[in-house]
């Protein structure tokens, strides 16, 4: 059999914690050599085996199991400090190191964010806006800043291009739409939706890059007849608009990357599925105190909260 590998993390934990990995592996390694790699002794095992749990242990196993559902629950998204949160939210009694401890243990390990990059491509006929955000992402209420940016989503029939708006009051996607084409008409009806939605008053910002369709006519004359003021990075400065970069990063790591969708028609359901079910109503944000988007504005409008 080949031998377990000597594991630092394993010398440093207690020794219940190794008694445990023994148990776990016994059935893959000698329990003698183990014992020697993570210096314990066998005699101490069995002991350790033979006694009943303690009221510790007892705790830390079903918190364990709470813990492992609610991952699971997240997509397996979920790292120790949004874990922690969501125990708390279910009223369990535990420390932000007692969850991250256990989900080491567990092996459970939340899925890494990639950078996303925008596809959008200035056509040098049309006027671009002034950077009126000028990176400043907070906001006082709903519907005084929107951003809003375009991604592809790889398909074996070829690319699936989304357009979405975000709020930044809430982190909300408010408008959103899909295409197989990346055209003014995509994000035409991203916009359309989050105005129909959210029916905002004037004044609102909405900033988006220098894309040929943010400064196509006809878009910018629905935000025009509606009110809404224009705002656009700077040439090549993908940063002025990181808070789509962040979602569509998140978006493409905890779902997207994870995927081999065969046509369109396969990825869309789980593309609305993540932006409506998952991300706007559930999916807990560090920016905002560790709430969802949707309940994030719900407490605003309840007067429990004033950004």
């Amino acid at each position: 059999a080949r031998h377990p590998k000597k594991s630092s993390r394993h010398l440093l934990a207690p020794k219940q914690m190794r008694f445990q990995f023994i148990e776990e592996h016994r059935g893959e390694f000698p329990v003698k050599l183990m014992c020697k790699v993570l210096g314990v002794s066998t005699s101490g095992y069995y002991a350790w085996r033979d006694r009943p749990p303690s009221k510790r242990e007892m705790a830390n196993q079903a918190l364990t199991a709470k813990i492992q559902e609610e991952f699971k629950k997240s997509g397996e998204t979920y790292g120790s400090p949004r874990i922690y949160q969501v125990m708390r939210k279910l009223g369990l009694m535990c420390s932000p190191k007692r969850v991250a401890r256990l989900m080491r243990a567990a092996d459970l390990k939340a899925k890494q964010t990639r950078r996303y990059r925008s596809t959008t491509k200035r056509n040098k006929a049309d006027r671009a806006a002034p950077n009126r955000l000028k990176r400043d992402f907070s906001a006082t209420a709903p519907n005084r800043k929107w951003v809003t940016d375009i991604t592809y989503i790889a398909t074996q029939e070829g690319w699936l291009y989304l357009a979405a708006i975000m709020d930044l009051f809430s982190r909300r996607i408010v408008g959103w739409a899909m295409s197989k084409r990346m055209t003014s008409d995509l994000t035409l009806r991203a916009l359309d939706m989050a105005i129909c939605r959210c029916r905002p008053e004037s004044g609102l910002i909405h900033h988006s890059d220098q894309g040929s369709q943010y400064t196509d006519s006809e878009y910018q004359a629905v935000l025009a007849a509606h009110s809404i003021v224009a705002s656009m990075n700077g040439a090549g400065t993908w940063y002025d608009n990181a808070p789509m970069e962040s979602f569509f990063g998140t978006l493409k790591s905890e779902l997207v990357h994870h995927r081999a969708y065969r046509t369109r028609a396969e990825a869309s359901p789980d593309l609305f599925y993540y932006i409506e079910a998952w991300y706007n109503r559930r999916r807990l944000h560090s920016a905002l105190g560790y709430e969802s988007p949707e309940t994030y504005e719900q407490l605003y409008h309840n007067n429990t909260i004033r950004a």
